[in-house]
């Protein structure tokens, strides 16, 4: 009878081979997995190549009835483990993915496991809505109890479209604020930034705007509007002066665009020179790309907390800047037991 050592090598041998990290990276990050969902492959990617670990092996895939299928395929007992999934594409698929992937490592004995969201599925649905006061859901915290239960212990996200959002869970929450990068950015690409002003597209950006004209030491302005229904604006009205500035509309999203292109042409037609529009999340649905090609941008400029190949390739004025390094320290600072706060005004470029 063979001994056990000989059974382990014998299974080693028949058995596909893992690749070992190397003795300085083992040292430096040990016990941690990072998987990566179907929503955002190139982002979770960027993260792991940051880091200098491989991404782990993971295979989704679903049935003929359409239910999805999680294999976990490497030991995560132990370890700690995080899931990069953003809340883009088939939404609904996406955030079933994620959940199934979060339950299949905690109850396969992961010590901790966090989710990775850099775009938080239903974040607009943050509140009841006016017209229809007693019969709206609240999507966002539904969501965020659906994740607590599927087993999850820490939350990492961008921008939320609400902060409120946070208060929803009973699990800690790191918010991260892409506000370092787009500062990095109009100073890297903007030659006249000096001569600029921040707007917000709504009043509920004001905080947002504010805060990067402060860093910028520029003036603000925002536009206060009136909606219809979702995704349609009835008026818009200017507050603060653009006359013979380059504007710089800032929001956190844009998912059909007409809000965008509206305040684009609005401040246009207040006297500015140029328009930029920065957006954390460029979600670019429906008519977004055309509505964009048509207007008056300079640049739309997006993170990729959502992929963007196919938006820069149907709109050349969409650009694209890389928060990895931000998501990426997130991780490491999270794993290594350190302060997230740091990144809420410093990253390190």
């Amino acid at each position: 009878m063979p001994s056990l050592s000989e059974s382990v090598r014998a299974k080693s041998l028949l058995g596909p081979k893992l690749e070992t990290p190397k003795p300085h990276l083992q040292k430096r990050m040990p016990n941690i997995k990072v998987f990566s969902g179907s929503s955002h492959p190139d982002l979770a990617q960027r993260i792991v190549d940051r880091l200098g670990i491989d991404l782990g092996k993971v295979v989704t895939k679903k049935f003929s009835n359409l239910e999805t299928c999680v294999e976990i395929g490497e030991s995560v007992r132990g370890e700690d483990v995080y899931i990069v999934q953003s809340g883009s594409g088939e939404i609904n698929d996406n955030l079933m993915e994620l959940l199934i992937m979060i339950n299949a490592c905690k109850i396969a004995s992961a010590s901790r496991v966090t989710a990775v969201i850099p775009c938080f599925p239903y974040a607009r649905q943050d509140k009841k809505d006016k017209a229809v006061q007693s019969r709206a859901p609240i999507s966002a915290k539904l969501v965020a109890n659906m994740l607590s239960v599927a087993g999850a212990d820490h939350i990492i996200t961008m921008d939320l479209h609400a902060s409120q959002i946070q208060g929803f869970f009973d699990i800690p929450v790191d918010n991260l604020y892409a506000e370092p990068a787009v500062l990095k950015w109009i100073k890297e690409n903007i030659a006249e930034w000096r001569n600029s002003i921040i707007v917000s597209p709504d009043a509920g950006g004001a905080k947002r705007v504010t805060s990067i004209a402060d860093r910028l030491n520029v003036e603000f302005a925002l536009i206060h509007k009136e909606r219809k229904k979702a995704n349609e604006v009835a008026s818009m009205v200017l507050v603060g002066d653009v006359k013979d500035r380059v504007a710089i509309l800032v929001d956190d999203m844009a998912d059909t665009c007409g809000t965008i292109c509206h305040a684009a042409e609005k401040v246009m037609e207040a006297g500015a020179t140029r328009v930029y529009a920065i957006l954390t999340h460029g979600i670019f649905s429906g008519p977004a790309i055309s509505r964009i090609n048509n207007a008056c941008f300079e640049a739309v400029v997006v993170t990729n907390t959502i992929p963007q190949e196919e938006h820069m390739k149907d709109c050349p004025k969409v650009r694209c800047i890389d928060v990895s390094m931000m998501f990426a320290e997130a991780v490491r600072r999270t794993h290594n037991g350190e302060s997230v706060s740091y990144l809420f005004s410093n990253v390190p470029y």
